[in-house]
C-alpha cells in the first residue's frame, strides 16, 4: 500500500511578523502599507522586510478598506520623445516600489486632451495625478493630489524641475571654454511659458557677461522643422558655417542640427560644437547621443512622487529645483 505524504500549506506571511523582522511597531507596517507617510527609515526597514518574508498586499481588500484605488496617473504629451519616455519609466518604477500603479494617458500635445485625461482620473478616482502639462488653466479637483513637472501651475500644487536656468548658463560656459567665440541657441518647444523657458535665458546671461556674439532661433511646436534647416542653409556660405558653437534647448534638436550640418559639409566637432539638453542615452550602448546638460532623470520621478504622496516634510513647496550637469557625447572638442 502507497502512502503519499502530505505536505502542510504553509500559512500566509503577517503584518505581524513583518513587523518582527524590520524591528518596528504592528502600527508602523499598517501605515507603510496603507501608504500612510511614516519617516523613511522606516518605510524601507518594512518594505525590506516585507520583500524577505514574502509578505503580500491584497489590493482589493485594501482598496477597500482604506478608499483607495492605487492607482496614480501619468500624463504627458508624448513618449516619443526619449526624456519623456525615461521620465514615465522612472516614475511607473517607483510607483511600483511603493505599492501604486500608474496610469500612462498620452495628450498628444492637445490641451484640450489635457482636461479629458483629467477628467477622466477624477470619474475613475485615480489616487493623484502628475503631470507634464502645457495647458496653463487646467482645472484639478483640489482634494486630488497633484504634482507637475516642469510646468508652474500656482503655489497651491507642488512643481519639479532641473536647474534649467543653470543649465543654460553652463551649456554656454562650456562652448566658451572649448574656444567657440561666435554662438547660436536653438529652441522649439510650447507656447505656454515654464522652467524650460529658463535655458535661453541662462545661455543669454552668460554671452552678454562675456560680450559674446550670439544669435536665437525660436520654434514652435507644430511649426515645420525645416525651418532650422532654412536658417542653417542662410548661414552657410562659400563652404564656412556663420557660427562655432551651438546650444540647442533640447537633445532632439541637437541630433537634428548635427546631422543637417553633416550634410552640408560642415564638420561636428571641428568646425562647430554642439551641446543639448536632456541627457538621452543610445537604448544600445548606453552612450550620451551628445554632449549634452543632464537632467536627473531619477531624481526628478522620486521628488515628484515623495511630494504627491506626501513623504518627507508636511509643508508642500511650490518649485523643487534640481541641479544638473554635464557630460560630453562627441560633440564638443573634449
Amino acid at each position: 500500500m502507497k502512502y503519499e505524504k502530505k505536505m502542510k500549506k504553509k500559512s500566509a506571511v503577517t503584518m505581524k511578523e513583518v513587523a518582527a523582522e524590520a524591528g518596528v511597531s504592528l502600527g508602523t507596517v499598517s501605515k507603510v502599507m496603507n501608504r500612510i507617510p511614516v519617516g523613511e527609515p522606516y518605510r524601507r526597514k518594512v518594505e525590506d522586510a516585507a520583500k524577505k518574508l514574502g509578505y503580500k498586499i491584497n489590493p482589493v481588500a485594501r482598496a477597500l478598506r482604506t478608499n483607495k484605488s492605487g492607482i496614480i496617473a501619468l500624463v504627458l504629451p508624448s513618449i516619443r520623445n526619449p526624456f519623456f519616455s525615461a521620465l514615465a519609466n522612472e516614475i511607473t518604477c517607483i510607483l511600483m516600489d511603493r505599492g501604486y500603479q500608474a496610469q500612462l494617458m498620452i495628450t498628444n500635445f492637445d490641451p484640450d486632451g489635457e482636461q479629458k485625461c483629467i477628467r477622466a482620473v477624477q470619474e475613475n478616482k485615480a489616487d493623484g495625478v502628475i503631470a507634464l502639462s502645457y495647458r496653463p488653466d487646467l482645472i484639478v479637483d483640489e482634494s486630488i493630489p497633484f504634482v507637475t513637472i516642469d510646468r508652474f501651475a500656482g503655489g497651491h500644487v507642488p512643481c519639479v524641475a532641473s536647474d534649467n536656468y543653470g543649465g543654460g548658463q553652463m551649456a554656454a560656459e562650456k562652448l566658451l571654454s572649448l574656444g567657440c567665440r561666435k554662438l547660436l541657441f536653438l529652441r522649439i518647444g510650447s507656447t505656454v511659458s515654464g522652467e524650460p523657458d529658463k535655458r535661453a535665458a541662462g545661455f543669454e546671461s552668460i554671452c552678454r557677461a562675456n560680450q559674446i556674439p550670439y544669435d536665437m532661433v525660436y520654434l514652435h511646436d507644430g511649426e515645420p522643422e525645416k525651418l532650422f534647416d532654412e536658417y542653417l542653409n542662410d548661414h552657410f556660405k562659400d563652404g564656412v558655417f556663420g557660427y562655432d558653437g551651438i546650444f540647442c534647448n533640447t537633445d532632439y534638436l541637437a541630433i537634428r542640427a548635427v546631422d543637417h550640418l553633416r550634410f552640408l559639409g560642415v564638420k561636428v566637432p571641428e568646425d562647430v560644437q554642439i551641446i543639448g539638453f536632456d541627457g538621452i542615452t543610445d537604448y544600445i550602448s548606453g552612450k550620451y547621443v551628445c554632449s549634452t546638460i543632464v537632467q536627473p532623470v531619477r531624481e526628478i520621478a522620486a521628488t515628484a512622487v515623495r511630494l504627491l504622496l506626501g513623504e518627507g516634510p508636511a509643508e508642500k513647496q511650490a518649485l523643487v529645483i534640481l541641479p544638473v550637469s554635464y557630460a560630453s557625447g562627441g560633440t564638443t572638442k573634449e
